[in-house]
């Protein structure tokens, strides 16, 4: 079963959105490792150590969406992770290409439907290559008889 980890980073306090992500994922399989809000970038590598994830998902509304990102992909390439990050949230369409050489794999936008969520993080794990976390994890099914 693949597993997801899902952060808040940074001061922002709406999570609603990330609490819907959450429930999209575990009704399509996926372990969902939720880590809530307020987390750090350290803290975020941390959970991605321990939980042995296979994909970061960081949900940002506070504008802070490329100094975070980088940060998150910076601690995570101090521990040797390779983790893929999945950017989900309100960011400017402009902003996109910045995320994706900051760390992101993906962005998705306010609104995304179920299947379009599922289908990113299932683009994410395929084209991300082995990491430490995941070296066990990494071509195997997602699902377990659900979707």
């Amino acid at each position: 079963m693949s597993r997801v980890l899902l952060a808040k980073v940074g001061f922002d306090g709406h999570d609603r959105g990330l609490k819907v992500v959450a429930r999209v994922l575990r009704d399509a399989g996926f372990e969902v490792i939720y880590a809530g809000l307020r987390q750090t970038p350290e803290g975020v590598t941390t959970a991605a150590l321990q939980e042995d994830v296979d994909v970061i998902g960081l949900s940002m509304h506070n504008g802070a969406h490329l100094t975070l990102t980088r940060a998150v992909a910076n601690a995570l390439h101090q521990v040797g992770l390779t983790t893929p990050i999945v950017v989900g949230g309100i960011v400017p369409a402009v902003d996109i290409p910045q995320l994706e050489q900051a760390g992101a794999v993906a962005v998705i936008g306010p609104g995304a439907a179920s299947d379009e969520i599922i289908a990113t993080i299932d683009h994410a794990m395929a084209s991300s290559s082995s990491g430490p976390a995941r070296r066990e994890n990494v071509g195997k099914g997602r699902r377990s008889g659900h979707g």
